[in-house]
């Protein structure tokens, strides 16, 4: 069999908004707040090609932005696109460096799109005796299918990439590939605003091409054909617009672009390893790093397995004379409540660890024994245990937990660098271990799929030889040792020390001690609930197809955009690269007018609740304890909010009734107790007023008077008791607007008003509250002269965007500015009042329990005979957290579950 090379021909411009909207929801950003999504997507499925598909040849095209001669065919050509996303076209430059880099060709050519220069080097290639592949989901690329080339649709994020042949190309579209440019010719392309034949859709063009051999075809028998309404919709076309025609010269791809290349030309490169390393760098995309890191750094390492008691011994007795150490966990699994010992590994010199089997597989050599596990506690047990010894663990949180499991209780510990990490670079996503060693040594530490595999293959740590989980151990404790030395004093030179000495290490301790109580869940209630929502979602379903007027798949953005804006034509909103939004923001907007979108808002929302929570959450039950244990996360929010995952708590809407009635699901862990909820009340109001200064509102506070309603009365110009419900809702929503940088439009959108109004509101609030417009010009000018912003506590974090000449980049960025000193120390603050609140629990020997943290938030798991003495405790710890120039208040209340308490 004579198989021929294969050029791959990438459609530059179509993968990059692929990849684009996949991240959309939820971007990529580095250090320097650089959106890298499109950057890291791009790199991503071109390295997939490269390995999967191993071509000979290979070249990435694109469109330029000179005019084509289909602009001058037709001026209205592309005119009713959406302006790329600033945050997209500011990564298209990086494109082109990160193929310069990987000495990939690229490939372009004034006066014509990429589709033409696709199509003529797929066309030249088979003169040269070449397989040539389309990568591309673009439909218009279908037309030049033929024996020698085919076309493969990466598709969307998740989805199974599509190869087309030309029978692929038939059941895709209904017509054959020499018939495609007929078919977009009759229907037309509403993303590059070709004509088409008014009134003619897919199914009529299908229809046509099947009966007829192509457009010419379809014209020269237009007296005999049958179908009168067709005929008409073609007459009237031919008559009036000719956008047949018109439309076939736009869709018809040309395969006579002059290049000054041949296809052989664009030979597959042998990508430097250095050049692409130091472009990954440069981008902070570490995963990519990875790919391209030297092997090992050139040092000496000394990692020393300590498999026999004698040896034993003798660590032990060095170990305990160290005044500092960093240590680490091997165990079967990543939950520290699912997770059984396998060993622990120590360093306290650059190069060299120490590890500790305590587990290992059946079949071991003699030099490969496991020492005796209660014999290695035992001994550990006091240097871990001992507060003089200063510790230090990456992801500290984990070993903390594991070793709870074996009667250890770490004291000591002194630094995290994964925390340490994280407050250096709050925007940076990246903070393991591995991403680390990577960025600041060079150095690409063993891969854990090496040693377990992954999928259905992978194996738990204590079924890997003692030699191999040796060897990464020992590179776990070395790396976090050398982590440790460099963190540190970077952390003194930005005044960061405070922050993880007073806050996040000790909060290590509390949200450990929180994902070790767990939180019990009432599953009679969860499963009676479940069936009430599928019967909700049942009914909506039945409302969606009687106001749709068909049955549709509901969850398909492509069939409910072709029902919202061609069935029941209402005004579309915004457009996609591939056809109609119908994103949150366009279904609350048409809700205004129609009931559909209101449903299926309606539906959404029920759905996802449902799936995510009430039938979520009984699957995380932990087996032995019989509640659920969260994980707490420190190093996500680049404001220094905490987050959780499995479950994720902080998304339980409350202000929607579902919402509270999942909350109704958290119950207290035993019996004779009940939940406390506290919250504090208008925190995030109240720092402003501290940090703005502003009389009038640290006034209201001072005199415990309703924010809300004293600035509705201010703005609305009316007395305080005469304030109606409505007033104090928009006041509220301008209160907090402010407080997020919201401009005019924002508020407008909010309040459902118009812009104009919404401006003279915002005028309103400054005129009465001027040293909070004072606060919020200086924060922006600090940020934009110092490129971060802090709290009282000194968290930094960075802005760079807000000297972009984008606008909308740079409001963003001054949004950011104005929030993150609010917001952070408000993170701060209850972080600070968790500590003093489990120091006392601990001090006074009560067996209330801390549970939850919902960002201002904290659930209390608590018996009813120490109710009357653990509320005041509360209140107290959590009022005296921080001092401001207002007085803290806090909203407690207890009850049967979690919604009783709130």
């Amino acid at each position: 069999m004579n198989i021929k090379p294969r050029l791959f021909l990438i459609d530059g411009m179509a993968l990059a908004y692929r990849v684009y909207y996949a991240f959309a929801r939820n971007p990529l950003t580095n250090s320097r707040g650089e959106n890298i999504s499109v950057v890291y997507g791009f790199s991503n499925t071109l390295f997939n090609l490269l390995k999967d598909e191993n071509p000979e040849y290979l070249a990435v095209v694109f469109d330029t932005s000179e005019p084509t001669f289909r602009h001058k065919l037709y001026e209205e050509y592309k005119s009713n696109r959406e302006e790329m996303p600033q945050d997209m076209s500011d990564q298209l430059p990086r494109i082109t460096e990160l193929l310069k880099a990987l000495d990939i060709p690229i490939v372009l050519k004034d006066g014509f799109e990429a589709d033409d220069v696709i199509g003529t080097l797929a066309k030249q290639a088979v003169e040269k005796n070449l397989q040539s592949v389309i990568v591309s989901g673009d439909k218009d690329l279908l037309q030049l299918v033929d024996d020698s080339i085919v076309v493969l649709d990466p598709g969307r994020a998740g989805s199974k990439p599509q190869w087309l042949d030309a029978d692929g190309v038939k059941e895709k579209m209904g017509v054959p590939p020499e018939k495609i440019k007929d078919f977009l010719a009759l229907t037309g392309d509403t993303s590059d605003n070709i004509p088409g034949v008014k009134g003619i859709g897919p199914k009529t063009a299908t229809r046509l091409l099947t009966v007829y051999d192509s457009l010419q075809d379809i014209l020269a028998h237009l007296d005999s054909m049958k179908d009168n309404r067709t005929r008409t919709k073609i007459e009237k076309d031919q008559e009036e617009d000719n956008h047949l025609q018109l439309s076939e010269q736009l869709t018809t791809i040309d395969l006579n672009v002059p290049l000054n290349l041949s296809p052989l030309d664009l030979k597959r490169p042998e990508i430097d390893s250095e050049k692409a390393f130091k472009f990954f760098q440069s981008m902070q995309i570490h995963g990519m790093m990875n790919r391209f890191a030297p092997e090992k750094q050139k040092i000496e390492t000394e990692y020393n397995c300590v498999c026999d008691d004698e040896t034993f011994d003798g660590f032990i007795k060095e170990l305990a004379q160290q005044s500092h150490f960093a240590f680490d966990t091997e165990t079967t699994s990543s939950e520290p409540m699912r997770a059984e010992l396998v060993g622990l590994s120590f360093s306290w010199k650059s190069g060299q660890a120490w590890y500790l089997p305590v587990k290992g597989p059946d079949m071991l050599t003699e030099e490969e024994q496991p020492l005796d596990i209660k014999l290695v506690l035992a001994k550990l047990k006091p240097i871990l245990e001992d507060e003089s010894i200063t510790k230090c663990a990456h992801n500290a949180k984990y070993d903390i937990i594991v070793l709870w499991h074996s009667g250890i209780y770490v004291r000591g510990l002194l630094f995290d660098t994964m925390v340490a990490n994280y407050l250096l670079n709050p925007s940076v996503r990246q903070h393991s271990l591995d991403a680390l060693s990577l960025h600041y040594f060079d150095v690409k530490k063993i891969p854990i799929k090496t040693l377990i595999g992954a999928g259905k293959k992978e194996k738990t740590m204590d079924q890997i030889p003692i030699k191999q989980v040796s060897d990464y151990a020992g590179e776990d404790a070395d790396m976090t040792w050398r982590l440790w030395e460099l963190l540190k004093p970077k952390m003194q030179e930005m005044n960061l020390e405070r922050l993880m000495t007073d806050i996040e290490v000790p909060l290590i301790y509390v949200l450990a001690k929180m994902e070790y109580n767990g939180v019990s869940l009432d599953l009679d209630y969860l499963r009676t609930m479940s069936k009430e929502l599928q019967s909700e979602l049942t009914s909506l379903e039945k409302r969606i197809y009687e106001l749709a007027g068909i049955e549709f798949n509901i969850n398909s953005p492509k069939q409910l955009g072709k029902i919202l804006f061609e069935e029941l034509e209402l005004p579309v909103v915004r457009r996609t690269k591939t056809g109609y939004s119908t994103d949150v923001s366009v279904l609350e907007e048409l809700a205004k007018s129609h009931d559909l979108p209101k449903s299926i808002l309606d539906y959404r929302q029920l759905a996802k609740l449902k799936s995510t929570y009430v039938d979520a959450l009984p699957k995380l039950i932990h087996p032995k304890t019989g509640k659920i244990h969260t994980s707490f996360n420190q190093t996500i929010a680049a404001t220094g909010r905490l987050s959780s995952s499995n479950p994720n708590l902080q998304n339980i809407p409350i202000r929607t009734s579902v919402g509270r009635k999942i909350r109704n699901a958290f119950i207290p862990l035993a019996k004779g107790h009940v939940l406390i909820d506290a919250d504090y009340s208008q925190i995030e109001l109240r720092i402003m007023a501290h940090l703005s200064g502003d009389e009038t509102l640290i006034e209201a506070f001072r005199n415990d008077k309703d924010v809300h309603t004293r600035t509705a009365a201010l703005i609305f110009d009316v007395e305080e008791q005469a304030v109606s419900a409505d007033q104090r809702r928009k006041a509220k929503e301008v209160n907090f607007g402010i407080m997020y940088g919201m401009g005019a439009y924002g508020l407008a959108n909010r309040l459902d008003i118009s812009p104009e109004q919404a401006n003279e509101f915002i005028k309103s609030y400054f005129a009465n509250y001027p040293d909070v417009q004072r606060f919020m010009v200086d924060i922006v000018h600090k940020a934009r002269e110092n490129g971060f912003v802090t709290t009282l506590y000194d968290r930094r974090r960075y802005v760079p965007e807000i000297k972009s000449d984008n606008r909308r980049v740079r409001d963003f960025a001054e949004r950011t500015a104005i929030n993150t000193p609010i917001q952070g120390s408000a993170a701060d603050l209850i972080k600070i009042a968790m500590i003093r609140i489990q120091k006392r629990l601990e001090a006074e020997q009560l067996q209330t329990l801390m549970i939850i943290q919902v960002h201002d938030e904290l659930l209390f798991d608590c018996p009813e005979s120490e109710l009357k003495d653990i509320e005041p405790l509360i209140r107290q710890e959590m009022e005296d957290a921080i001092s401001l120039n207002v007085p803290i208040r806090v909203d407690i209340g207890a009850g049967a579950s979690w919604l009783e308490a709130h």
